[in-house]
Order: structure tokens, then C-alpha cells, then sequence
């Protein structure tokens, strides 16, 4: 639904999902919500073999192994193998890999996964800075303490490649919401003043990886997440569908900034195996089923039942169409004309 999907179904196949040679779909949020899977969703990624499109799971978790990601959705009743499961840790390691040669030597600040896969790229995981390693790659491990980082410190101010699996500054515990990988990597440049490399969501390197090891060209990413799951599939050139069973709302859509805006707005994961609806532009007046929209002096005027999709999907070309460049989130104001006394 970005501008350049405002007016067509890109996919030009008979359901969205066939359109494209595999689904790229974030965790919490698409596939569950807490202990849970989310209603429907389960059922929708099992439909993805019989339609021809491979499956792959994207996370930024860089402490758990594919292997244990998989079982976990398994234990929901997902469809799930160890080699669906992409996370940053792989990701991390691959980006470090196009950067310095075969045999470096690399201080693994982080995991016993994330030194598995720095060692599977041909390089030589290290614990230490001294003598002074040629990269350093950082990602979430719990048991890391203060002499670790000061480690990680050591090498970056000597001038070693600096990598980060992802920079998410929270990570969510069964107690509470705790410290994650961004907090470590901020203590790191407070104390070198340099920046990182970084691997996971929101750049573009654990979609790339993913795609590449599935080796598919047309990949649909889907998330939970505008600033996230769409900016990183976004970035990666890749088709990005937001599903409204997570954080973000179609009012956090409408207001998003140009980089977030995804290619599609779904309900729930059930609508991959819909057609998509074709949004239709004439004369400023953008239309998606028995719902319309249109821009009038800074108002998006929406004509269409408040609960519809197909309503905020007209009214997210009709607001992105006119603000094309977009550079802080902005939510309009709008005018219901089915509930005419209702402005927002």
C-alpha cells in the first residue's frame, strides 16, 4: 500500500500470498501474543505449502538456536524446522563475514549460539582483546557482566570491526520488561564513542540473509511492527504486509513516516489467502471495496465503516499519496461521512 501499490495488487495472483516465493514473518505479534498462538494464525501458515510458498521465521533473538525457536511454534501447533528460523545471530555473523577475511579473529561478546555461527563463517572466535582481535561481534547473552564489555571496549577503541546482532532496548522476561542487546551496545559506544554495525530489525541484513538462504527474489515480509518488521523489509527492498494483531493499529499506519509505510494492510494472517483488494484513484478519490477516501485541505475525508479495513487501506493511499515525503509520524485529522457529527 505504499505509494507504489497505492492502485494496483502488485501480486496480480489469485491470493496475496501467491504472489511472492516465500513469507518472511516476525514472531510475536504475527504468530502469538504471550503463551498463545493469535486466532487463525496457525492455520494460515500451515495453508503457505499447499500454495506453493516457503515459510521462514525472522527474530532478533541472538541467545535462543534456531532449533529452539522452532520448537517452541511447534509447541503452539506452528509449522517449524530449525532451518526456517533466522535470527540476528546468523545474520550478525554473515554481515561480519562480508567484511573481514577468512581466519579473523573475532571477541564474541555474547552467546554460545553467536560464536557457533561466527566459526561457521570461517573466522575465529576469541574472549578476549588482548591481543587486539581484527572484529568484535555483540549480541544478548544474560551472564554478560561488566568485564565482558569492558573486553568488547578494549577492542573497539583499538579499531576493530564493530558488529551488533540488533540494538532492541528491551527485552520482555516473565518478571517484567529487562534491559536487551541495545543497552549493552550503548554502554560499549558511551564508553569508545563509536557506533556499530548492526544486523537485525530494522536494517536490512536479516531480511537479506533469510531471503538469500531460501533463495527467493520475491519475499513478502510480515510483522506486528512499522518501526521494525516494515522499516528493516522496507530496507531490504522487500514487500511488506503490517497485520493489525500486534502493536501497531491502522491509526499508527496512517501516521506513519514514508520509510515505515508497508506495501499492505492486513487484519489477520487469514488474508494472505485472500485476494487483495485493488485500490482505485480518480480524480483525489482513492477507493478499496464499498470504502473510500479522499485528502481536502489537510482532512482525510473517509467514507466507509470505521471497522473496515478496506476503509483505512483507502484512507492510507489517499494520505500517503499527498504526503509522499514523510520524515516524522503525522496522524491527520479525519471526518467520517457515514458518522458526520465524528471528527478526529
Amino acid at each position: 500500500m505504499n505509494r507504489s501499490s497505492v492502485t494496483v495488487n502488485s501480486s496480480g495472483a489469485a491470493t496475496l500470498v501467491q504472489g511472492f516465493g516465500a513469507l518472511l514473518a516476525d514472531l510475536d505479534g504475527v504468530v502469538y501474543a504471550g503463551p498463545a498462538a493469535i486466532p487463525g494464525a496457525i492455520d494460515a501458515l500451515e495453508g503457505l505449502a499447499g500454495a506453493g510458498v516457503a515459510l521462514a521465521y525472522i527474530t532478533n533473538n541472538a541467545s535462543r538456536s534456531s532449533a529452539e525457536v522452532a520448537a517452541h511454534l511447534r509447541e503452539l501447533g506452528a509449522p517449524a524446522e530449525a532451518r526456517q528460523v533466522y535470527g540476528s545471530a546468523l545474520a550478525g555473523a554473515e554481515l561480519l563475514a562480508g567484511i573481514v577475511p577468512r581466519g579473523a579473529s573475532v571477541l564474541v561478546t555474547g552467546s554460545a549460539i553467536l560464536a557457533q555461527h561466527v566459526a561457521e563463517q570461517g573466522l575465529v572466535p576469541v574472549s578476549t582483546a588482548d591481543p587486539l582481535p581484527d572484529a568484535v561481534i555483540q549480541g544478548f547473552e544474560p551472564t554478560l557482566g561488566w568485564k565482558d564489555l569492558a573486553e568488547a571496549a578494549f577492542a573497539v577503541a583499538g579499531g576493530a570491526v564493530w558488529v551488533a546482532t540488533n540494538t532492541d532496548m528491551s527485552i520482555p522476561q516473565a518478571r517484567g520488561i529487562a534491559p536487551g542487546n541495545g543497552t549493552l551496545v550503548a554502554a560499549v559506544s558511551a564508553a569508545t564513542g563509536k557506533q556499530p554495525l548492526v544486523a537485525g530489525k530494522p536494517e536490512a541484513q536479516l531480511f537479506r540473509t533469510a531471503a538469500s538462504h531460501l533463495g527467493v527474489n520475491m519475499a513478502l515480509v510480515v510483522g506486528d511492527r512499522l518501526d521494525t518488521d516494515i522499516l528493516g523489509g522496507n530496507r531490504a527492498g522487500l514487500a511488506t504486509a503490517l497485520v493489525l494483531t500486534g502493536v501497531d493499529t491502522v491509526e499508527s499506519a496512517l501516521a506513519a513516516v514514508s520509510d515505515q509505510r508497508p506495501t499492505y494492510l492486513l487484519g489477520n494472517l487469514g488474508e494472505l489467502h485472500k485476494p487483495y483488494p485493488v485500490i482505485h484513484e480518480e480524480l483525489g478519490i482513492f477507493t478499496c471495496g464499498e470504502s473510500s477516501a479522499q485528502v481536502r485541505d489537510g482532512v482525510v475525508i473517509m467514507d466507509g465503516e470505521r471497522d473496515s479495513v478496506d476503509t483505512w487501506r483507502a484512507a492510507c493511499a489517499a494520505w500517503w499519496t499527498s504526503k509522499p515525503h514523510q520524515d516524522r509520524a503525522l496522524f491527520p485529522p479525519l471526518e467520517f461521512v457515514r458518522e458526520p457529527s465524528k471528527t478526529y
